[in-house]
């Protein structure tokens, strides 16, 4: 892949308040899905809001699966769920070499889910 390509597969979400960044996360979002790296709050739930709005425009742009990469309480309290390696592997195959554009986004279209 260009590096234009890998340019327009990273995903960013963060969340100021009072000019200061209280949460974020980023990813990647290769075809129709969407690999987790990382998320961080400075602010109680900012990293809720930031994934809602991900989830959200996620979702507009059909995008299938989101990976987080782990198992934890807070992934789970907002909805993620395990599956099995066989699954994880079926949606790859589909869904990664997709003939999709990759699902980039502007911080213009993430504030229309906010």
């Amino acid at each position: 892949r260009s590096d234009r390509a890998l340019d327009r597969a990273l995903l960013l979400a963060h969340r100021w308040r009072e000019g200061d960044l209280v949460g974020g996360l980023y990813g990647l979002a290769p075809g129709k899905l969407f690999f987790g790296e990382s998320m961080f709050a400075r602010a109680t739930d900012a990293s809720k809001v930031c994934l809602a709005a991900l989830v959200a425009l996620l979702q507009h742009r059909e995008v299938a699966l989101i990976d987080c990469q782990q198992e934890t309480p807070h992934l789970a309290s907002l909805g993620a769920r395990p599956i099995s390696r066989r699954r994880f592997a079926r949606h790859l195959r589909e869904l990664i070499d997709s003939n999709a554009a990759p699902a980039g986004w502007t911080a213009a279209q993430v504030s229309e889910f906010r």
